[in-house]
């Protein structure tokens, strides 16, 4: 069986940092992403990583703040989130791409998804 699990959400002050967890049994994927959505909002793209790190990408949002990585051993993807401002909120998502095929950033190229972490930022 298949799954993904987030973790490491909470509840931090703005300019703080976090540090998500996204931890993948049962097989190990192409590629892992990270999205997140804000009540009312759409599921939006984050973060994606290809491999064990040697290709990244980020939406234009989070470049300079947040960086994603990898660690093949155990199977597991990170999000580094610093300099955090209150419209970063939302329930961050982590999903797992078994091909090459399709858009890093497009929620229906992945075909793994986690239950979600939630990241509070204060203002």
């Amino acid at each position: 069986q298949v799954q993904v699990v987030e973790s490491g959400g909470g509840l931090v002050q703005a300019g703080g940092s976090l540090r998500l967890s996204c931890a993948a049994s049962g097989r190990t994927f192409y590629a892992m992403g990270w999205f997140r959505q804000a009540p009312g909002k759409e599921r939006e793209w984050v973060a994606y990583i290809r491999g064990s790190g040697g290709t990244t990408s980020y939406t234009t949002s989070v470049k300079g703040r947040f960086s994603i990585s990898r660690d093949s051993a155990k199977n597991t993807a990170y999000l580094q989130m610093n300099s955090l401002k209150p419209e970063d909120t939302a329930r961050y998502y982590c999903a797992g791409k078994t091909g090459a095929s399709g858009s890093e950033a497009k929620k229906s190229d992945y075909n793994y998804w986690g239950q979600g972490t939630q990241v509070t930022v204060s203002s």
